[in-house]
């Protein structure tokens, strides 16, 4: 068993000195200096590209967060939009009796503030009336045949449009010329 033992020692002994001899090698050097520049710019590039997708994963989120922020009241907006139209029906259809009475005037005093804090927050209305009938902003619900008027065009506006943000919140409901 020694001599096997013996026999393994001189084999180690033989398989180190032919790597001390690849050591002194050059061409061999050159190889795994070839090799381990190539693997550092193969882990540069990963880490460059892993960088890059960080970046546009900030950029991707904080773009989202904004846009969270900027429609968040887009419900409570919503919901409140009847409100609105309720307050233009009532100034319209009120008798002249009324419109000079103080209390009239501080309801209107409390629409004018409603309509500004929602402006404020970013809602615009849509204009409608004489404008071409545009599919994005508007809701035909009614199409009625005039001389007067070329078609496509905008007769009447039946209920407001609004925006927020350039977003439409709600479609103008419109009668087209036909």
């Amino acid at each position: 068993m020694t001599e096997e033992k013996q026999e393994l020692e001189e084999t180690q002994e033989e398989k180190q000195e032919l790597e001390l001899e690849e050591i002194d090698d050059p061409a061999v050097l050159r190889r795994e200096l070839e090799e381990a520049k190539a693997k550092a710019k193969e882990y540069l590039d990963q880490w460059k590209r892993a960088a890059a997708d960080f970046a546009n994963y900030k950029r991707r989120n904080e773009q989202e967060r904004e846009e969270v922020i900027k429609f968040a009241n887009a419900m409570l907006i919503t919901r409140i939009l009847p409100i609105l139209d309720d307050f233009e029906r009532a100034f319209q259809t009120m008798p002249d009796g009324l419109r000079g009475l103080t209390w009239i005037d501080g309801i209107a005093l409390i629409e004018r503030k409603l309509h500004a804090i929602l402006e404020q927050e970013g809602l615009t209305t849509i204009k409608a009336v004489g404008e071409q009938f545009d599919p994005r902003v508007h809701e035909a619900v009614i199409q009625e045949e005039s001389a007067e008027h070329e078609e496509g065009q905008i007769i009447a506006e039946l209920q407001k449009g609004y925006k927020l943000h350039d977003r439409v919140l709600r479609p103008a409901l419109v009668k087209v010329a036909k």
